[in-house]
């Protein structure tokens, strides 16, 4: 193939169409579920109504005029690149950004992508004796993700394609309150956007996660929960109640030293996870909240968030 002639046709840079050939290689693929099928699969991963008209409009049919050779190649591609990492844990783009303006075919060619995926990812979960229902709620971070996208008025999805991989891979489970990502000597900890960080809601998602994967995972020996947040930032303590969920949520891990270093900008996260916007002037920006109260008088100040990380014994 001309790889160059693929990414100007994607209007991409050839460097991550380049790295799609090489990753996927001749790997296998998967197939999409059948169209009449993914209704109800939208609808038990909790894709949004409007999300959910959006992918059945633009849905990869052999005659549909939206999907042009190189779209096909990289739908194919970019579920073979997953795929071929089944079990891994790792952070793992797809495949390269793509302009979201030209149609609903490059919009969502990565949720076709997860969609095609989620058999496989159903049946390394049987391996595992894992339950039906656990899957498909860990799973269903598809549509609490295009939710947010969509409010974020496309700001979001760049991210979170990426994030979305490590679902359909078996990486991440969703135990109750917290979502539950192995790999290494620690469970790594991450709090979706799925109401009140009780105290109690978070013992109870850790219990679970402690009899989860020795079940499922004997061969793993973790001794750790960690976590790698904004929400581990100290300076929240100077705006939040002692008793504040948040505040008792970092009250749980001793923290590492802090270092800058690449990865996510907490600014950013921060803005994106408490506001759902980027591009909104901080003036503009509500306060109906003690988190977003702080969020906007520390960003005002000068001043910036930090991304911590931290652990406690399991």
């Amino acid at each position: 193939m001309d790889l160059d002639d693929t990414a100007a046709r994607l209007g991409v840079p050839v460097e991550d169409v380049d790295r799609v050939h090489r990753l996927a290689g001749d790997r296998p693929s998967a197939p999409l579920p059948a169209r009449a099928d993914a209704p109800a699969i939208l609808d038990r991963l909790g894709v949004p109504p409007d999300d959910a008209v959006e992918i059945m409009d633009g849905w990869p049919d052999p005659d549909s005029p939206l999907w042009t050779p190189e779209l096909r190649w990289l739908l194919d591609r970019s579920i073979a690149l997953v795929r071929a990492d089944l079990g891994g844990h790792e952070w793992l783009p797809p495949g390269p950004e793509l302009p979201r303006e030209r149609g609903l075919a490059s919009r969502h060619l990565y949720v076709y992508a997860y969609l095609a995926l989620v058999d496989v990812a159903r049946a390394y979960h049987r391996d595992h004796g894992i339950a039906d229902a656990v899957s498909w709620l860990s799973l269903a971070d598809l549509g609490r993700n295009l939710a947010i996208d969509r409010r974020m008025r496309g700001e979001g999805w760049p991210v979170m394609q990426s994030w979305l991989t490590l679902h359909v891979r078996g990486s991440v489970y969703e135990l109750g309150r917290l979502q539950h990502h192995r790999g290494g000597s620690a469970i790594a900890l991450h709090v979706p956007d799925a109401g009140p960080l009780t105290p109690d809601a978070v013992e109870a998602s850790l219990d679970e996660a402690r009899a989860f994967f020795p079940r499922h995972f004997p061969d793993e020996h973790y001794e750790a929960f960690s976590c790698g947040s904004w929400l581990l930032d100290p300076q929240l303590r100077e705006y939040l109640p002692a008793e504040s969920n948040i505040v008792r949520f970092q009250r749980r891990f001793e923290l590492t030293p802090y270092e800058e270093q690449e990865g996510p900008d907490a600014d950013v996260e921060v803005l994106r996870f408490v506001f759902r916007t980027l591009s909104t002037p901080l003036d503009e920006l509500p306060r109906r909240t003690a988190l977003q109260r702080a969020v906007v008088d520390h960003l005002r100040a000068g001043r910036h968030w930090q991304w911590r990380h931290g652990r406690f014994p399991v």
